[in-house]
């Protein structure tokens, strides 16, 4: 697979009129999102989120398929959930879940969202939704370790953000070329840059299912937040490495260049990946854009590459403490009554292990006003295990130690006679 470019320095955009209104004229998205569980499992951990901020509607009705840009954005995201016992699926659906209703949460009408705004949302959300899905994990056992990656993308006037936390990834089909807007924050991806690994050993490597964060697994995460001005006739996809560990570089792009429609290349991606034997669930939603709102495609169109988002500083009384307040005194989704796909049968164990170790690759933000160091914590809080010891007397040890020597030394002297 090909991976974005190294990363550049975050730029904050040059236009602060541009970046606090929307564009004039009217943006158009048609999309399509389809899930499924592949070959081998038994169960689908995958979960996606497509929603129109402005309606506050989520999902897949015939309506929200094709639609014009309202004036607070529309929102993607896939999910792919970690852990046996089918908590890799609730913490997916979890994410989901959570990520949708901050999104929303307190939008006014009469007031549209400026782009640092809705990227701040984002980030929050996401970091709401890791959190949450931590101390739900917390509180059963049967659920330790469970964790989820999100890619996700909102998408206000004609910028959109991509939020990144783990190896799901965002693309852009834009003329017919193909790039990789996101960063993997996998173990593999990480040898590729060091130069350790060729993209081809890559595919083979025996290690390629080691992810270096996850949301759940930690009680904080570093989002990586990029974002891309989209140009009329782009194409968006987001997908879960079910496909994208399946499906060949070229292969995608040559069905997103040639799909009619966004539900024929979902389609088309996810029979490929089934027919390169559908390792894991597959998750896929393309979107197409375009409209008066977005600028035409030039020759001096700015390449697409990997570029990170730099948040301002935000006012003195939005501080990490009041934002962790509010997400733990906020009421979760209710565990048990969660439905995600397939949610009826028995998981098995899945493929996605969480290295303990930080990613350098790992986000240009973390939780907004605070900084960038500090790693994720410990999977959870380890229980203590007291060993009982026979609280013999030190001498007495002593006593045994020399009196077993003596022995040894006096046998000894009796078979060299």
């Amino acid at each position: 697979m090909s991976q974005p470019d190294a990363p550049q320095s975050a730029p904050v955009l040059v236009d602060p009129k541009d970046a606090s209104g929307p564009s004039r004229g009217d943006i158009r998205v048609s999309l399509f999102a389809r899930t499924d569980v592949g070959q081998i499992r038994e169960h689908n951990e995958d979960n996606f989120l497509v929603a129109d901020l402005t309606k506050r509607a989520r999902g897949l009705l015939e309506g929200n398929r094709t639609s014009s840009l309202g004036r607070h954005g529309s929102l993607f995201a896939v999910c792919d959930g970690m852990g046996g016992a089918a908590a890799g699926e609730i913490a997916s659906q979890l994410a989901v879940d959570i990520v949708y209703e901050r999104m929303i949460d307190g939008l006014l009408d009469e007031h549209p969202l400026a782009r640092d705004e809705l990227a701040r949302r984002l980030v929050r959300a996401i970091e709401a939704a890791g959190l949450r899905i931590f101390q739900e994990a917390k509180l059963d056992r049967s659920r330790r370790g469970m964790g989820t990656t999100v890619t996700a993308a909102a998408l206000v006037d004609d910028h959109l953000f991509f939020a990144q936390v783990g190896d799901s990834r965002g693309y852009l089909l834009r003329d017919g070329n193909l790039v990789q807007l996101t960063r993997d924050q996998s173990l593999v991806n990480q040898l590729i840059e060091a130069g350790q690994l060729t993209e081809e050993e890559a595919e083979t490597f025996e290690h390629n299912n080691i992810i270096l964060q996850a949301l759940g697994t930690a009680d904080t995460v570093q989002v990586d937040l990029t974002y891309c001005e989209l140009r009329k006739g782009d194409v968006v996809m987001l997908c879960s490495d079910g496909l994208s560990g399946m499906v060949r570089f070229d292969e995608i792009r040559e069905v997103l260049r040639t799909a009619a429609e966004p539900i024929d290349a979902c389609k088309q991606l996810t029979e490929r990946a089934n027919q390169a034997g559908g390792h894991d669930n597959i998750t896929v939603i393309v979107a197409q854009f375009d409209g008066e709102g977005l600028k035409a495609l030039t020759p001096e169109t700015e390449p697409l590459k990997y570029r990170k988002y730099t948040l301002p500083e935000e006012p003195a009384d939005a501080t990490e403490r009041n934002f962790r307040r509010d997400i733990v005194s906020s009421s979760p989704p209710s565990v048990s009554s969660l439905h995600g796909p397939g949610s009826s049968a028995q998981q098995g164990l899945s493929s996605t292990m969480v290295f303990g170790a930080t990613s350098p690759m790992a986000g240009s933000v973390a939780a907004p006003g605070r900084g960038n160091s500090s790693p994720p914590q410990q999977f959870y809080e380890e229980e203590r295990i007291d060993i009982p010891g026979t609280h013999v007397p030190a001498w007495v040890v002593v006593v045994l130690v020399v009196g077993v020597v003596l022995v040894l030394m006096g046998t000894a002297v009796l078979f060299l006679r």
